[in-house]
């Protein structure tokens, strides 16, 4: 084993600091873990002359890849570029020149992730790719460590801090969504374009990534039901407080006789439920077993040092491979083939918000349209409307299937009684 492992960084932003910064500042104890230095050999920047919040020797900045791609004295390429197809390229090449990998990329990871695993396996090289879902959260490494040994059935979480803090503050404070957008925004909470995280794309590349481990099964992100929050308002929000529910952006992966589903989509969760209570930017993700039951793991999903530390511990995972010489033979590929759940078996609650008619015989009608395909009604709510002759009706249905329930959405629309069918969502229970 080398009395030094050298590390080469592709990229210095926001991450790529704190990852030096932890090296540097960690050095004694990630010494007593894998039994030598480690240092920072080269990174790759665009602007040689930037300032930084980092201290590092000029000799040690390159503008070239190739500086840290193809230098032998690197051991590990740490790639923090972001991007896709760029990002892809360096590290394929890292990997064919016997370099391990440690990536941050969800984006890449959830596109391009199997090919890159193989490519790492071909090359008995590492890659590691914890800080790509939930910042310093440790879910990935406990899903193919901790819980190994089980088999898991579901997994739900709220896996985009820039969201979740956008509803946390339209729940808390009873304003519109647009008023908090900006206040992420001007806070750094929330991109100037902020479309990847309230469309729910961000949490869909990141739901690719753990349902691909979670059930060893090779999904892709045509494969995710997806809805942002743009759609959810301040009554959607009252009226799911006063049902005992609280309107989380969800992912939601499970497995149902050998198929699974996938979806990100703004759902009401029973406000006793651990997810409920998990605030602002930070993320959670909960986990279901067969044997273990209910599990939770929670933390800050991004930010400089969460995610920092999530790229150092599986530099340090890499270093303790190189120590046992099974570099590479610790790549996970899918093992199942491609099978995605059906709508007639995707059951769950359901809540939706209707305009209807102020008039005798309305709720008549439509509860006979619920009747007739087989749902039942768990929670109601109506309320007229002041001087316009409408009412608001607001329902939660017992548990149905999918289909079942997007027949009654369609007829409802269509329904005479109906003025507009102002929003719906997904219920999850305990």
């Amino acid at each position: 084993m080398k009395d030094c492992v050298s590390v080469g960084l592709l990229g210095l932003g926001t991450v790529g600091s704190g990852v030096v910064h932890m090296i540097d500042s960690h050095q004694k104890e990630l010494q007593q873990r894998v039994g030598c230095q480690v240092k920072v050999a080269k990174v790759l920047v665009r602007d040689m002359d930037k300032e930084r919040s980092v201290d590092l020797d000029s000799s040690v900045l390159t503008q070239d890849p190739e500086d840290v791609i193809n230098n032998p004295e690197v051991d590990v390429v740490i790639e923090v570029i972001g991007g896709i197809d760029q990002a892809k390229e360096f590290i394929l090449a890292s990997l064919k020149n016997h370099k391990h990998v440690v990536t941050a990329n969800k984006d890449l990871m959830a596109i391009h992730g199997r090919e890159l695993l193989t490519a790492a396996v071909d090359h008995e090289s590492d890659l590691f790719y914890e800080a790509s879902v939930a910042g310093g959260i440790p879910i990935l490494r406990s899903l193919v460590e901790g819980l190994s040994s089980d088999r898991i059935t579901k997994l739900m979480g709220i896996v985009n801090g820039t969201t979740n803090y956008i509803l946390t503050k339209m729940t808390k404070n009873n304003v519109p969504y647009e008023s908090v957008l900006k206040e992420a925004q001007d806070l750094g909470f929330a991109e100037s374009d902020p479309t990847a995280d309230v469309e729910g794309l961000d949490a869909a590349r990141k739901m690719v990534i753990l349902g691909t481990l979670g059930f060893s099964m090779k999904v892709g992100l045509d494969d995710v039901k997806v809805e942002g929050i743009t759609r959810v308002d301040e009554e959607d929000i009252a009226y799911s407080k006063k049902l005992g529910y609280t309107i989380k952006l969800l992912g939601i992966a499970s497995s149902t006789d050998g198929s699974i589903e996938l979806s990100v989509q703004p759902t009401l969760l029973p406000s006793r439920h651990p997810l409920a209570s998990v605030n602002d930017e930070y993320n959670a993700v909960y986990v279901y077993g067969e044997a273990v039951g209910e599990t939770m793991f929670y933390g800050p999903g991004a930010g400089q040092l969460p995610t920092a530390t999530a790229v150092v511990s599986d530099l340090v995972a890499v270093i303790k491979n190189m120590r046992l010489g099974v570099n590479g033979k610790s790549v996970i590929l899918p093992q199942h083939e491609r099978k995605l759940t059906s709508d007639e078996q995707i059951k769950s609650k359901h809540f939706i918000r209707l305009i209807v008619k102020d008039e005798p015989g309305a709720f008549s009608k439509i509860s006979h349209l619920f009747q007739d395909r087989g749902l039942s009604l768990e929670k109601l709510i109506q309320e007229p409307v002041v001087n316009n002759g409408t009412a608001e009706l607001v329902i939660i249905t017992h548990e149905t299937n999918q289909r079942a329930f997007e027949e009654v959405h369609n007829r409802l629309r269509d329904l005479d009684v109906v003025v507009e069918v102002k929003s719906r969502y997904r219920v999850e229970g305990m």
